[in-house]
């Protein structure tokens, strides 16, 4: 299937995609930053657009998309955020929409925060969703139990023409692990250190972790070690010369990108970008689930589809 990536960031959309099989074709966003580091890591086209302003849609009509994916801007529903629609972003939700009713790909995936399913502006979007004959399947995904090192749950929507609602959903459930993965799971002793500090939300929050539990939700924040921390009950150790925060490259591994994968640009805006990305490892998650779905659509008719993982 030809994929293009809305709203794509440095790619853990596409790369979760493209680890499952689908060609990426096109990738867009508004953040030249984002997208300096996204073409030193993909080699299809990716550029430049605000996609709040589109009027025509032919550019994306000339790809032939069988599916487009992304993450609109959740800062106006985020707990990280003011949780206020009116700010503007979320109007990019409503652009989502608005370009998958203009264009219509046979398939597309809108991924958020879970907070989204409380929004005036979700509603509307499945408005237009739905006016466009689209069947909708919606899961909220805890991406520990997706082969991600943790605890961030988001919110999934996937779309599939003249499909009954709910056609995914078994799909979506099947295969999650019962014990959510713990970075020693996945990185083993890598990272050189047992406890970590992750700066809270407020000090009313505990701040050290451990590599035997998931991570929290990786942030687009990562401070030091204040001074005269004093420790939380539920600190999983006391602060010592062996705990620090996780550097720029270990949270990007957390998210899920690989050791090789390139990246460039300030401290404060790469923490903000691999905060933002959609983990990798959870993005691959949903996409084979979509292959089995029409690799079995397929069998079933007696068409040969895609392989299933």
């Amino acid at each position: 299937m030809k994929v293009i990536d809305l709203f794509a960031g440095i790619g853990g959309l596409s790369a979760g995609f493209q680890n499952a099989g689908f060609e990426i074709v096109a990738a867009i966003d508004n953040w030249q930053a984002a997208m300096e580091i996204y073409q030193m890591n993909f080699n299809h086209d990716a550029f430049l657009m605000d996609l709040s302003q589109i009027l025509d849609y032919q550019k994306f009509k000339d790809y032939q998309p069988d599916i487009i994916i992304g993450g609109p801007p959740c800062q106006d529903f985020s707990s990280a955020g003011k949780r206020d629609e009116n700010l503007g972003r979320a109007d990019l939700t409503i652009a989502f929409a608005n370009i998958i009713a203009q264009v219509k790909p046979t398939w597309f995936v809108m991924e958020n925060v879970e907070r989204i399913t409380k929004s005036i502006t979700l509603q509307k979007a499945l408005k237009i969703f739905k006016e466009a004959e689209y069947g909708l399947s919606y899961q909220i995904l805890d991406a520990s139990h997706c082969g991600v090192p943790q605890l961030r749950k988001r919110f999934f929507l996937v779309g599939l023409l003249s499909a009954p609602d709910g056609f995914l959903d078994y799909y979506l459930n099947q295969y999650l692990t019962e014990k959510p993965m713990t970075i020693f799971d996945y990185l083993g002793h890598e990272l050189g250190i047992e406890y970590y500090y992750r700066h809270p939300w407020s000090y009313k929050r505990r701040a050290i972790f451990s590599i035997y539990e998931p991570s929290p939700t990786i942030r687009g924040v990562n401070r030091p070690i204040p001074k005269g921390y004093k420790k939380h009950p539920g600190d999983a150790a006391t602060i010592t010369e062996n705990v620090r925060p996780l550097t720029t490259i270990e949270r990007s591994y957390l998210q899920t990108f690989p050791k090789g994968f390139k990246l460039k640009g300030t401290k404060s805006d790469l923490e903000q970008m691999i905060g933002n990305a959609v983990p990798i490892k959870l993005a691959e998650y949903v996409a084979n689930k979509i292959k089995a779905f029409y690799h079995d659509k397929n069998l079933a008719s007696g068409r040969v589809g895609m392989s299933a993982q």
